[in-house]
């Protein structure tokens, strides 16, 4: 867990142990209040557990200060905006996530994108998002709406073709020959990157394996115009806002498009790649 995801739970949870100690109530009376065990409100105030928006509600009560929660709540918020954990964002399935991902690329002119592993899911072939939507709710243990999320990333694609937008995306060589999928479905997935490349508003950089780089690829990341950061671990996906943040992954994002190539020579990779599947 992100420190600064953990110092900012501690900050809330020491917020609601003021208000406690305000209203005269120790943690058993606090807990009692609420109908809630003591362990919880152990948890809560000492940054162990977040808390759900209707608990900070009820807490505000329970201390005599409901005009709190909404302080409270927007403490929550800031959160919850930054650090996001799977297991949470995708208990409802993986198609809010791709319609969440289709409103921020309808409200972006500029998407800058790196991927060390994977193919881009704005560039991905239905096949491929399918076998990557897959094993990823294998790993994490999801709900299995394959085909409705399958069907968002699809729809997120047209904006490939909408004037004002620009794509400028940067894969690192390694991500063509992971084979998340079989063999056919990866060789669709190139030739798909080729055709895609040619589009005049989409910039595609692959970053050769024996490249020399001034930073090591790292997490998947996507700079929305210069508002907001979707950077994705194995645990949470971040949005950052904070200008600070996203000055810091523009700039690491240039260093790794300096080591990308273009053009023609990306497209030699594209081939090899696509060669090295063996379909013969």
């Amino acid at each position: 867990m992100s420190n600064d995801f953990q110092q900012a739970r501690v900050t809330l949870g020491a917020r609601m142990r003021e208000l406690r100690t305000e209203a005269g109530l120790n943690g058993k009376e606090a807990a009692d209040a609420l109908s809630w065990a003591p362990s919880k409100v152990s948890r809560l105030e000492n940054g162990k557990q977040t808390p759900t928006a209707a608990d900070l509600d009820a807490w505000a009560v329970a201390c005599g200060q409901p005009e709190t929660a909404g302080e409270l709540k927007g403490r929550l918020r800031g959160l919850e905006t930054r650090y996001r954990t799977w297991r949470r964002q995708l208990a409802g399935g993986h198609r809010p996530r791709q319609e969440a991902g289709i409103e921020q690329t309808q409200r972006t002119g500029v998407t800058r994108s790196f991927e060390a592993g994977i193919v881009p899911g704005i560039l991905q072939t239905a096949d491929y998002a399918r076998h990557v939507l897959t094993r990823y709710g294998q790993l994490r243990s999801t709900p299995r709406d394959v085909e409705p999320a399958v069907n968002a990333r699809m729809q997120r694609q047209a904006a490939l073709y909408e004037a004002g937008k620009r794509f400028d995306l940067v894969v690192w060589e390694a991500a063509l020959y992971v084979l998340l999928c079989p063999r056919e479905v990866m060789a669709a997935q190139l030739d798909r990157l080729i055709s895609v490349a040619g589009l005049s508003n989409v910039t595609l950089g692959i970053i050769p394996l024996g490249a020399q780089m001034n930073v090591a690829p790292g997490d998947g990341f996507s700079v929305y115009d210069e508002r907001l950061v979707i950077s994705e671990t194995w645990t949470v996906e971040m949005w950052l806002d904070d200008p600070d943040e996203i000055a810091m992954f523009l700039k690491i994002w240039e260093t790794l498009r300096e080591s990308a190539v273009y053009d023609h020579q990306a497209h030699r990779l594209l081939a090899r790649a696509r060669a090295a599947l063996d379909l013969s």
